[in-house]
Order: structure tokens, then sequence, then C-alpha cells
């Protein structure tokens, strides 16, 4: 086999592994949960290794590299230069991590897909794998399913989600994220494109599909985004004398589809209410926005780090009954990139989608073909750079009032799309081509292979990270399925093999200081049961929380945790710094660590004092199930005050007579 035919195979397999990266995951919800995104994390891994490969067999390999190319590099150099910085390392790594995953696939698209025939497929493939979803999202809002089927099992999506499409993603939000995206590219096949009649009525039907898809998710969100980019597609159709009258017609269906949805809606009383339901939570998300702000003021020109937000949230939480669960994110890409990279790393972005832009209007007369006399000419080439823009611009509009761009499967698409649209920039001149000769291998085989290397060990680390976390979640879930008709032995023995796999996990990460408060807080439990030997679990189990501490100094949960052991030892006068720091300055508006701190006031015998923690929990948080501790205290604390008071009424009574 000789080289050329090795370089087919190459690229080839390239093309294979991006395709395997775009269905994949989206099939697996999202690729959101560790060990989805995981198998994503490893065909990068292929894919690069296949790219390097093709430079070493192809000495005229040439390296396409359009301007958009340059403010990538520069953000990936500040993001790996930002990690090295930042105060929680197992975060910003993980955050690391994905931004060069993303990159790998921008890099190796760009380069290795750039011809027609590539490009085509893998948009004909996001335009079928759309209608796909789009199909199961309106089965799943005709029957009411609150069921979500994907490659890694079945789920549900949960109270905030229910009776709306949301296909193989938990969050309706994020389906409509990934179907606005592609929605126009396909109206664009569709129109303007070079196929035959059979695949274009093809086209068609998957086109109304996928807007179908979108209504039944009931994004308010993605309903604007895809308003703004079908209102864009169908003014460059009105001022083209061969479109105009299509573009009417698509209008005059997506309108039919949009209104049948929302009568549908109506019929039933119960799935309005949950329409409702839906609306409120969905209204949340704007109560993070200030604090955010906050955070982003105080740590203006950085960010307070790579994906710091949820770790540093905990300060700058508000005193609101909606935000005592963790956010994750600020539920707008733009606040959130802001918050996690301050202002150059923000910069550095718009700087990326900038240049895109500019490529997009600047190359736009180099793809399409001019109008005959006879009509327009179609080109697959321009309707590939017109629906390919005009989606991102979608999810650049949605991004506004959600957290799309941090779904793996939707920030692949947008990242695939932007590679492939940007490839089409070659044709504007040739001086963006550069045959990779020895001079520029020196530069680019070491780039290469310090990303296999460092990628490929992070990736295997992250392997054996994600076995451990399995069969912790899978001990924990027995926990909880038999904590109310299992024996005090059974469970008890659950705990063990809960603190083994925990250690496990720990050897796999030390830096997961999540995972060594987990562990601390095992142990603890396993202590309190009072059982011979509860001493030195309880010492174990503040060596964890300790080591939390040092990974983590913004984690309350650990202080309150080494606070619990130290009381539970007797050691009380320590205990109470811990408790003051948690609920005072690290966390002081969330319902557990008030209700902790609460806690330790009663152990002291301070019972005025644990009433006003207690008080202050329930004020934040008044659910009797989830906050059972506050109200079963303050009703000690209440009892233990009133008998106190009643000598003191007595002496009174005495010394008046």
């Amino acid at each position: 086999m000789d080289r050329e035919q090795l370089d087919n195979g190459c690229e080839k397999g390239v093309l294979g592994l991006v395709l395997a990266i775009l269905v994949w995951s989206v099939l697996a919800l999202g690729s959101t949960r560790p060990q989805d995104f995981l198998v994503v994390q490893w065909l990068t891994v292929a894919l690069l290794a296949v790219w390097t490969v093709r430079f070493i067999i192809n000495p005229k390999h040439r390296l396409l590299w359009p301007p958009v190319c340059w403010p990538v590099l520069v953000f990936v150099t500040y993001a790996i230069i930002r990690y090295r910085t930042a105060e929680l390392e197992y975060p910003a790594r993980q955050e690391l991590i994905r931004i060069l995953i993303y990159s790998v696939i921008f890099f190796a698209v760009i380069n290795n897909l750039h011809k027609q025939e590539p490009s085509q497929i893998v948009g004909l493939t996001l335009i079928f794998l759309a209608m796909v979803l789009s199909l199961y999202a309106v089965i799943q809002f005709l029957t009411d399913s609150d069921d979500v089927w994907s490659l890694t099992g079945h789920f549900d999506k949960g109270d905030g989600n229910r009776k709306r499409g949301s296909a193989t993603f938990i969050n309706p939000n994020h389906l409509a994220g990934y179907l606005e995206m592609v929605l126009p590219l396909a109206l664009a096949f569709t129109l303007t494109g070079r196929f035959s009649h059979l695949m274009k009525v093809i086209l068609g039907y998957a086109s109304i599909a996928i807007f179908a898809g979108i209504t039944v998710t009931f994004s308010r969100g993605g309903w604007l985004a895809t308003g703004v980019s079908l209102v864009a597609l169908f003014y460059w159709m009105a001022r083209q004398r061969d479109y105009w009258k299509r573009g009417l017609i698509v209008v005059l269906v997506f309108a039919a589809i949009f209104t049948v949805t929302l009568t549908k809606a109506r019929i039933s009383v119960n799935r309005h209410e949950r329409f409702d339901t839906s609306k409120q939570i969905e209204d949340m998300r704007f109560s993070l926005w200030e604090p955010a702000q906050e955070m982003w003021k105080d740590h203006f020109w950085f960010g307070v780090g790579p994906n710091h937000f949820d770790a540093r949230f905990r300060q700058y939480r508000p005193d609101l009954f909606a935000l005592q669960n963790r956010p994750e994110r600020v539920h707008n890409d733009y606040l959130n990139t802001l918050v996690d990279w301050g202002l150059v790393g923000a910069l550095l972005v718009a700087g990326c989608w900038a240049t895109f832009y500019w490529q997009v209007f600047r190359g736009w007369r180099f793809v399409q073909r001019s109008q005959g006399d006879l009509g327009a000419k179609r080109s697959t080439r321009s309707s590939f750079v017109l629906g390919g823009g005009l989606g991102l611009l979608a999810i650049l509009v949605h991004s506004y009032v959600d957290y799309n761009m941090h779904i793996p499967a939707n920030a692949i698409l947008a990242v695939t799309i932007m590679a492939l649209v940007s490839s089409y920039y070659r044709f504007t001149s040739e001086r963006y081509w550069h045959t990779v000769r020895w001079p520029l291998r020196c530069v680019v085989y070491p780039i290469l292979g310090a990303g296999l290397i460092y990628l490929g060990s992070e990736t295997w680390r992250r392997t054996k990270e994600s076995s451990a976390l399995t069969r912790v979640q899978t001990i924990s879930r027995a926990i909880e399925r038999e904590s109310f008709v299992s024996t005090a032995q059974r469970l008890a023995e659950l705990g063990r093999q809960q603190i083994l796999a925990l250690e496990a996990t720990i050897v796999a990460e030390p830096s997961n200081f999540e995972i060594a408060d987990d562990l601390g807080e095992a142990l603890r439990i396993q202590s309190f049961a009072g059982l011979p030997g509860y001493e030195s679990l309880a010492e174990k189990a503040m060596v964890w929380f300790g080591r939390s501490m040092e990974l983590n100094r913004y984690d309350s949960r650990s202080r309150v945790g080494y606070g619990m052991c130290l009381d539970w030892l007797g050691r009380r006068e320590e205990a109470g710094r811990y408790f003051e720091e948690a609920a005072l300055r690290l966390d002081p508006h969330h319902y557990a660590v008030l209700a902790r701190a609460g806690w330790h006031s009663f152990q002291i015998q301070d019972y005025a004092q644990a009433k006003k923690w207690f008080e202050k929990s329930l004020n934040s948080y008044c659910n009797m199930d989830l906050n059972s501790n506050a109200w079963i205290y303050l009703k000690l604390t209440n009892e233990k005050l009133a008998e106190t008071a009643v000598p003191v009424s007595h002496s009174l009574h005495r010394a008046a007579k």
C-alpha cells in the first residue's frame, strides 16, 4: 500500500471519528455526564492520533490556516496559562480538557474535511440526526412521556422539564439549542443546494420535522433564536428573485406547525399546569445573574478561574428559596465566560466569533454562484456557508438566556459547523495553505505530540476515576434504596463498601476535593453510629475533611463535617470556629449550613443562638422533608428554652413574696 492510499485511509478515518463523536455526543444525554464525555475524549485522542499519522506518512500534507485559527489558538494558549494559575486545580483541569478536545476537533475538521464530499456527508448526517431527534421529541410531546431513552440508559426528565419534548437530552432547552443550529443548514440545503429532486424532498421533510422538534421543546430562548435565524434567512431569500416564493411557502408551513402545537398544548389543563411549573423554574435562572455580576466585578480582568463559578457561588448566594441547590452554570454563556475567564478571556472568545463572521461576509462572493438570465445557480458551498453561519447565529442568541455552549453535544456541533464553514474561506486565496515541510514540522510535530500525550494520559486517568465513581454511585443508590427496609448490619456493610469505593476513587484522582469530602462524610456517618472504634473513624473523617479544605478553601461542607467530628469527640471549643466560618463567611445563606451551625449551638447548650440559626435556616428553605433537621431541632430547642424559663419564673415569684 503506497503513501497516497494510506493518506486517503487516514482522511476517511478522520471523517469516521468525527461522525462518531457527533452522533455519540448527542445520543448519550448530550455527553453531560463525565462517563459519557469520556467516550468523546477517547474518540478525540484517536482522532488526533490519526491526524498525526497523516502528517508523518504524507510529506506534502498541507495545513489550512484561515484567519479564525489565530484567535482560537490564542484563546487555547490563554486557557492553558489560566489553568496553571487557577486556585482550584481539579475543576480548572476538567474545563481545560474540554477546551483542548474542542480545539482538536476544530483544527482536525478544518484541515481534513474541507473537501466538498466530506463536508457534505457531515452536513447531511447532522440534518438526518436532528430529524430523528425531532421526531422522538414530537412523540414525547404527543404521548405526555417524561422518559428519556438514550444510548446510556433510561432516565427521567425531572419536574422542570415534564410534558416537553427533549429527545435524548434531559433539558428541552438544550435540544432546542442543538436543533436551532441545524435547521438553517437543512433549509439552505433544501432551497439552494445542488441535490437531486428526491433528496430535496427528503431534506424538506427533515426541515419541517426539525422545526416541529424545536416547537415542542417549549423553549422560549430556542423559539427566539430560531426566529432570529429564520428572519435573517428569509430576508436573504426575499432579495433573490427565484427564492422569495419558496421562502413564503416555508413561512406559512412553519406558522401552521407552530399554531397546531400551541393549540395541542392548551387542550390539557394538566399539561398547561406543567408548563407553568416549567416556566417558573426557568425564570429562576435570572436570579443567578446578579450574584454572577458581583463575582465578575470582584475578579474583573481574569475571572474567578476556569469552571470555578459553581465552587465560588456559595459566598455570593443571595437569600432566596430558589437558589438553594448547586447552580453549576450561570444560565448565560456570556456572563459565565466573564465570571470564569474575566474580561480578557471574554474578549478573546469574542475575537474568535468576530473573525469567523468577518470571514463569512468577506468570503461570501467567492462561494456563491451568480444568478443567470434563466434563474439562480445553485451551490452547495454557498448553502453550507449560509446555513452554517445562521445556525451559529441562533446559538449565539440562545446563549444569552442559557448555557448551551457548556453542553458538550452542542459545543461540539458548534465547533464542527464553525470549522466546516471556515474551511470554505480557502476559496478567497491560496495563501492560507501551508505545506508542512521540515521547518514547519518542527513546530507542528511537538504540538501534536504534546497534545496526544497529555490528552491520552488525562483520558486514561479519567477512565480510572470514572470506573471507581460508577462503583460509588451503585453503592450509594443501594444505600438509598435499602435505608428504610434493611437491617442496621446490612447498612453498615454497605457503608463500609462505599468507603472502600471512595478510597479507590481518591487514589485514581487525588485532586478531586468533592470525593475527599464525600469520603469524610461517609466516615463521619459510620462514626456517628456509635459502635466500638467510632473515635478512630471520626479522626479519619477529619483527615479527609482537612484534605478537602486544602484542595478547596471555599468549601463550607468540609468545614461543617470537620466541626461535627470535633463535637462528636467532645472537642466543642475547637469546633465553633469551623461552623462560624462556614455559616458566616463561606455560605451564609444555605439552609443546610445554617442548620448545622444551629446543631452545634444546641450541642454546647447555647439554645438562644441555636434558635436563631434554625429559624434562619427555615427562612431560607422551609421544606419539611429536605430540611427536617432544622424543624426537629427547632422544636427541641424551644422545649429546652421553655424548661429553662420555668425555674426562672418560680424564683422571681418567690422573691416577690
